[in-house]
C-alpha cells in the first residue's frame, strides 16, 4: 500500500470498544507530518467507551453502533466508511469480530494490534494464559486482519521479557507500553 509523495495521507477509521489508549496514541501519531494516515472517524461497539473521549477532545467525528445484530452493524460501518472515503482501518481493543464479508471488503487493509506474540495466544486472556505457562517472553504483533482470529500476516512484533514477580496487571501495563511504539512503527511499514 505504497503512497505517493505530496499525495494526502490516507482517510483511517479507528474501531475500538474500551478505554482507548491505543486510540490516542493512533490519533497522536496520526498528526504527525510523516505520518501516512489521518483518522476521520472512531467506531465503537459500546456507548460508554473511555476512547470516545479522545474522538471528542481531538474533533474526531465519532459513531457508536450496536452489535446486537451484527449484519445490520455492519451493513451500516460499511455505508459509513464509503461515505467518508476511508480507507484503512485499524482496529485497537475492538471486542467483535467482523464477518468474512466485511473483511473481504477490506482485504489487505484492516489491521490489528494484539498482546502476544502470535501466532501464540490467540485470543482473549493472553496475559493469564501466558503466565500459567510459564513463558519467559510474551509482547505483542500488529497483523493484517483476515477471516481467522488473530491468524493474518504478521507486519511487526515487539518481544517483552517476563520477570518472576509479573503479574497479568504488570505484564498488561508493560506490553500495552511497547504497543504504543508498534502500532505507528507497523503502520509507516505499510505505507513504505
Amino acid at each position: 500500500m505504497k503512497k505517493l509523495i505530496g499525495l494526502d495521507k490516507t482517510k483511517t477509521a479507528v474501531f475500538i470498544s474500551g478505554t482507548g489508549s491505543n486510540l490516542k496514541n493512533l490519533i497522536k501519531f496520526s498528526s504527525e507530518k510523516n505520518s501516512p494516515i489521518t483518522i476521520k472517524l472512531v467506531v465503537s461497539n459500546k456507548k460508554n467507551a473511555n476512547g470516545l473521549k479522545y474522538a471528542d477532545r481531538k474533533k474526531i467525528e465519532k459513531k457508536i453502533i450496536s452489535f446486537i445484530k451484527p449484519k445490520k452493524a455492519e451493513k451500516k460501518i460499511l455505508t459509513l466508511l464509503t461515505k467518508r472515503e476511508i480507507k484503512f482501518i485499524c482496529l485497537a481493543g475492538f471486542m467483535k469480530i467482523l464477518s468474512s464479508k466485511f473483511i473481504k471488503k477490506f482485504k489487505g487493509k484492516i489491521v490489528n494490534i494484539h498482546p502476544s506474540l502470535l501466532p501464540k495466544y490467540k485470543g482473549l486472556y493472553t496475559h493469564k494464559k501466558v503466565l500459567k505457562n510459564n513463558e519467559k517472553f510474551s509482547g505483542c504483533s500488529v497483523h493484517y486482519v483476515t477471516t481467522k482470529l488473530d491468524s493474518g500476516k504478521i507486519i511487526l512484533k515487539k518481544k517483552v521479557k517476563i520477570m518472576k514477580t509479573d503479574t497479568e496487571k504488570t505484564l498488561k501495563i508493560k506490553i500495552l507500553r511497547e504497543e504504543y511504539n508498534l502500532y505507528p512503527k507497523a503502520i509507516k511499514k505499510i505505507f513504505n
